[in-house]
């Protein structure tokens, strides 16, 4: 598979741990669709500042950025790395380069993150409000090589889920896992509905290993986490575009993301 022409993979970068996660994640996954990788600092300077002090922080900024271009060269040699700074909040200036980007890869926190809390702020709304799918990567990532899970439910966005899950595998050669967390109901009959909708996606893929799962379970969050331990990457969809980032990824979304062991994609 091939990315769209002239669209790489955005990584934001900065010093922490889980951003350079994300860059290695981000390497490999456009090695992968044969597309750039953009490494992007966002940075606000305060007029009153000396300006002796900004030049300090950019030098830590292109330190960083080079760093980050050094881990994903290692990590995918051969690979197109461009390197960009940009004044701006980080939520700004991530959204207005994903209107350009094939997807937007960031680590679960970032130098500005709460102590304590699950996901940083940045990626939350970057995930809810990017034209783009966009991937958090959680820290200290080992190479998973399980299966790529796609939580499926009756919405429309499920079938974008469906899309990207399918390419990511495909680009990985990885199987697929095609999870949907039922509610009572009959779970034979929903088993068939299943199998149904994600039948026209086996015949456009008739290489890749395809498993289909219906879960008794009232919280599909867990459903996901829990179908297959080793899976390399979570894809679902999201309730659209908005401002509150609670309101369009709802609770599955938010949970994934706070909670999963691996990385999680929200494709719109």
């Amino acid at each position: 598979m091939t990315a769209t022409p002239n669209r790489p993979v955005l990584a934001g970068v900065d010093a922490s741990a889980p951003s350079f996660e994300a860059v290695r994640w981000a390497a490999r996954e456009a090695s992968r669709r044969g597309t750039a990788l953009r490494l992007l600092h966002a940075c606000v300077f305060d007029d009153p500042t000396p300006r002796d002090h900004d030049e300090l922080l950019l030098e830590h900024v292109y330190r960083w950025l080079r760093r980050a271009a050094e881990i994903a060269r290692e990590w995918a040699p051969g690979l197109q790395v461009e390197t960009a700074v940009r004044l701006g909040l980080a939520v700004d200036v991530l959204l207005a380069e994903a209107a350009d980007a094939e997807m937007v890869v960031l680590g679960s926190h970032g130098l500005g993150g709460l102590r304590g809390a699950l996901i940083g702020s940045v990626a939350l709304r970057v995930a809810a409000e990017a034209p783009c799918p966009v991937v958090v990567v959680p820290g200290h990532q080992p190479i998973r090589t399980g299966p790529v899970v796609a939580g499926v439910d009756r919405s429309e966005s499920s079938e974008h889920a469906l899309r990207f899950a399918f390419e990511a595998a495909d680009a990985a050669r990885a199987p697929v896992l095609v999870v949907h967390a039922r509610h009572g109901g009959d779970g034979v009959a929903e088993q068939l509905e299943l199998e149904a909708r994600v039948a026209s996606w086996i015949g456009k893929y008739p290489d890749l290993e395809v498993v289909t799962k219906v879960v008794a379970d009232r919280v599909p969050a867990r459903a996901l986490r829990d179908a297959a331990p080793d899976a390399r990457l979570i894809v679902v969809g999201t309730r659209g575009r908005g401002p509150v980032a609670g309101g369009v990824l709802g609770s599955t979304g938010n949970a994934l993301l706070a909670h999963a062991a691996c990385p999680v994609a929200v494709v719109h």
